[in-house]
């Protein structure tokens, strides 16, 4: 076993937010009501394993003494629709496609992450140290949702009525692996606006890894999170949107979407641990407005800032709004001077009202 740093607390984190399950879970509908309950169950055993492994820590993974340092290591696993992980061992780093698409695209999904990270930021991993990728999937009966629990990610088939399999987006996969970044940096705290933050890097590293894979610049992205994952009989066509956050679902099942665009609509609330899901939407928006406003591909010069903040060192845990904003200013300053990309996060967080102190902002 090994004893976790101090200060180092690892958080369970799902793809779709609490709130949407707590909303199918009072369904009459038992087609909808019975895997969402079901789901949330499955999630408070997650959380709550997460949390007693925090204390008595986890064992120990390490790359192979032959990994190169600028290869991934991945093993997928099939739970088989039980819930004891990691499952039996389905693939291995190198080894060729087989018949189930679930496995493959998992597969591809962690491969893009990792790339993403080592040719755009030169990390190694997940942990900047080669951390070998692990993910489980066909997890649970009708499991809707996909996480992170510390030390592998894990994905749902979906219930075939509101969500499908949660593979199917890869910014889904790249989503849930960020958090595992987040969790070897920053370790943003998960509730209220430092929480938000967390989500939010999951969403903007998750979108970039999504741009990254079909070659998108900025200007062709969809800037939507989970787009494919919901069934046909949804009115909606992503789980958030990073352009427009509030318009990715209007169903009468799954409710309205809440996330607000800008700080005049943030949400006050206990729930979702404060609103991490809910109000991550501010600072998404922000990003996109900067990568929009830049061109080009995001993961360049947008995602070069937003990078530097997260692994720069002085992002506290307990960041707010205010104090992420002050220090993506400062990163743009220091890597690019007072030009365009300075101008774009400036401008950025004045669109979503969260302010820049002047002294920040002029230098």
């Amino acid at each position: 076993m090994t004893a976790k740093p101090s200060g180092f607390e690892p958080v369970f984190c799902t793809i779709v937010p609490p709130h949407v399950l707590d909303q199918l879970a009072r369904s009459q509908d038992p087609a909808l009501a019975v895997p969402a309950r079901r789901t949330l169950e499955r999630d408070a055993a997650e959380r709550t394993r997460r949390r007693l492994t925090t204390v008595i820590g986890a064992p120990g993974v390490a790359a192979p003494k032959d990994a190169a340092a600028d290869k991934p290591h991945r093993t997928i696993h099939d739970a088989k629709h039980r819930t004891e992980l990691p499952g039996r061992k389905v693939r291995a780093e190198g080894e060729k496609p087989g018949k189930d698409a679930t496995v493959n695209r998992a597969y591809a999904g962690l491969g893009a992450t990792f790339e993403l990270f080592q040719k755009s930021y030169e990390r190694n991993s997940i942990d900047g140290n080669g951390l070998p990728l692990v993910a489980t999937v066909h997890y649970g009966e009708d499991y809707g949702n996909a996480f992170w629990n510390g030390e592998q990610m894990v994905f749902g088939d979906g219930d075939k009525e509101i969500f499908l399999d949660f593979t199917i987006p890869v910014d889904v996969i790249g989503h849930e692996l960020t958090h595992g970044v987040v969790q070897y940096t920053a370790n943003l705290t998960y509730f209220g606006q430092p929480g938000a933050l967390n989500e939010s890097m999951a969403d903007v590293f998750g979108s970039m890894i999504k741009q990254y894979t079909l070659g998108q610049t900025a200007h062709e992205a969809d800037w939507l999170i989970g787009a494919g994952l919901l069934a046909p009989r949804v009115t909606g066509k992503a789980l958030r949107s990073m352009k427009e956050p509030g318009t990715a679902y209007d169903d009468d099942v799954l409710g309205k979407d809440p996330q607000p665009a800008d700080m005049d609509h943030y949400v006050r609330t206990g729930r979702d641990n404060g609103g991490v899901h809910i109000n991550s939407g501010i600072p998404n928006r922000a990003f996109y407005l900067v990568a929009d406003a830049l061109g080009g591909h995001s993961w360049e010069r947008a995602g070069h800032i937003w990078y530097a903040v997260l692994t720069g060192g002085e992002l506290a845990q307990d960041a707010s709004f205010e104090d992420f904003a002050k220090l993506t200013v400062a990163a743009a300053r220091q890597k690019y001077g007072d030009g365009e990309e300075l101008k774009a996060v400036v401008d950025a967080w004045a669109t979503v009202k969260v302010p820049v102190p002047k002294a920040a902002a002029n230098g």
